[in-house]
């Protein structure tokens, strides 16, 4: 029977693989801060994929502190990647963003560190595939993006192409019995700007506040 681990398995996507993976009758290992693995400086990791066939990472471990930001993450990668060899992983699942290789990002740090991500992965030598997301329709309400004030809501006017996070979810569990090696995208069906997703999500959870648009941090995210 195959074992699989989610890193990030307390996450947005990640509770939702490890229950989609177990109402599925497979054995899942979740790997996190709380079950005591710390993937910026590995600490634990190889011991937790201990008898692990397929990982999924779907973490988003992120530094703190002023650091480097492209250097901590692909760190954290290259932590996965030698617990994966050490451990004869034989499928490793990355979640990446989609678009992140346009060089209109190259001053965005956080895709150019996805990017390096990305690049360990492939070159790491473990069998792997990498699944490239379009930003998640929750997304919008994220409060990485968003502002929430007493009589309004602000949100950076990123034009995306919104995808629920279920479906995300969906394609990586099927991946998980593929034979790796693909690069796969998956994207919702529209383009849509941010601040207008925000709005019809926040309308259907009665919550009666405008939304503002807010001009995005990079004009190539709008």
């Amino acid at each position: 029977m195959t074992t699989v681990a989610v890193l990030g398995a307390t996450g947005t996507a990640g509770a939702r693989v490890v229950a989609g993976l177990r109402e599925r009758g497979v054995t899942v290992v979740p790997v996190s801060r709380a079950t005591g693995v710390d993937l910026v400086t590995g600490a634990g990791l190889t011991a937790a994929l201990s008898g692990v066939d397929v990982v999924v990472d779907v973490s988003n471990p992120y530094p703190a502190g002023d650091v480097d930001l492209v250097a901590a993450l692909a760190g954290t990668t290259e932590h996965v990647v030698a617990a994966c060899a050490a451990n004869r992983v034989r499928h490793l699942v990355f979640l990446s963003i989609a678009g992140v290789h346009d060089h209109a990002f190259d001053a965005f740090p956080y895709f150019v560190a996805k990017r390096a991500q990305e690049r360990v992965v492939a070159e790491g030598g473990v069998p792997s595939t990498i699944i490239s997301s379009a930003q998640w329709l929750e997304f919008a309400t994220n409060r990485s993006v968003a502002t929430f004030e007493d009589d309004r809501v602000v949100v950076q006017d990123w034009l995306v192409q919104p995808i629920p996070v279920a479906t995300v979810v969906d394609v990586l569990i099927e991946t998980t019995t593929a034979a790796p090696g693909r690069h796969r995208t998956v994207a919702g069906p529209a383009a849509r700007r941010l601040p207008d997703v925000a709005a019809k999500m926040l309308a259907e959870h009665g919550d009666p506040r405008p939304v503002v648009g807010a001009p995005a941090p990079l004009t190539a995210l709008a």
